[in-house]
């Protein structure tokens, strides 16, 4: 089947309040959607903050594995059929090196992400539910991971995001801070690295224009993606700072708000009608 509007040739989908429920599952709805995307020749691709374990499972899921899959705040890019990694922007190990030291000094509750695995001090608690899965591992010390750049770094709580920004925040580093509800984590990337540039990236392979790109998302993380897209669509569950910033906006992740966007911009064949924030 051909796709019925011809103005869309992906659409890029992010993860945790966007395509998942609050209790983390993707809703029958939104896999209709998904496989009418697929059936129109529309490629869907996942664009996450996660490490790589739970978009695979998830692209896997639902028959996603022929695209690449875009994690670690955009710092990641593998291609599923093949398991090459098609873009990885790390910290560098020069300033990577004594942010973990001091964290793990000052007993400060952080993880550290490699391109398959994600640690954590042994011991410490699973803080974020996305902290528990195949590719987590605890280590006594952090040492011994210190021989290659950490593909990104999150500190855990309110304590250690402010400690590592006054402490370091002056490094060329981008310093991201990310609330859920009371929590609030800082993670740490390379500039260069984010969901839009690696988005615009993998489009420029695929020879597809960001007016043909449509995205779906709900952080702040996700703002210069949904900006950069033809068509960028916000959650109606995401922070009233973050719908400010983004014209399209959508139903909630609890009420199949990934679905009713591609239904009604991709689907529907209608721009029109689309719904300011």
């Amino acid at each position: 089947m051909m796709n019925p509007t011809n103005a869309i040739d992906l659409v890029a989908l992010d993860l945790d309040g966007t395509l998942l429920s609050s209790n983390e599952q993707i809703s029958a709805r939104n896999q209709r959607a998904i496989a009418a995307l697929l059936a129109t020749g529309i490629r869907v691709v996942i664009v996450t903050g996660r490490g790589v374990d739970t978009p695979v499972r998830i692209a896997r899921e639902l028959e996603l594995s022929r695209f690449p899959i875009i994690c670690c705040h955009g710092a990641l890019t593998r291609d599923l059929a093949t398991g090459k990694t098609l873009g990885h922007i790390p910290v560098p190990l020069v300033f990577a090196k004594p942010i973990i030291e001091f964290a793990e000094r000052e007993r400060l509750p952080i993880a550290v992400y490699s391109e398959d695995h994600f640690w954590r001090l042994e011991g410490q608690q699973a803080l974020m539910s996305d902290m528990n899965g195949p590719a987590w591992r605890e280590t006594p010390s952090f040492t011994a991971l210190l021989g290659s750049p950490p593909t990104f770094i999150r500190f855990l709580g309110a304590e250690g995001a402010d400690a590592v920004r006054e402490r370091f925040g002056d490094l060329p580093l981008n310093f991201r801070t990310e609330r859920w509800f009371e929590f609030v984590e800082c993670v740490i990337l390379d500039r260069r690295a984010g969901k839009r540039e690696a988005l615009a990236d993998l489009c420029r392979t695929y020879g597809i224009s960001h007016e043909r790109v449509m995205a779906i998302g709900d952080s702040r993380n996700d703002v210069p993606m949904l900006q950069w897209a033809g068509i960028g669509v916000v959650m109606g569950n995401a922070l009233p700072e973050v719908r400010a910033m983004v014209a399209l906006e959508t139903a909630t992740n609890d009420d199949d708000g990934v679905a009713e966007a591609i239904e009604r911009y991709v689907l529907g064949g209608t721009l029109g009608d689309a719904r300011s924030a």
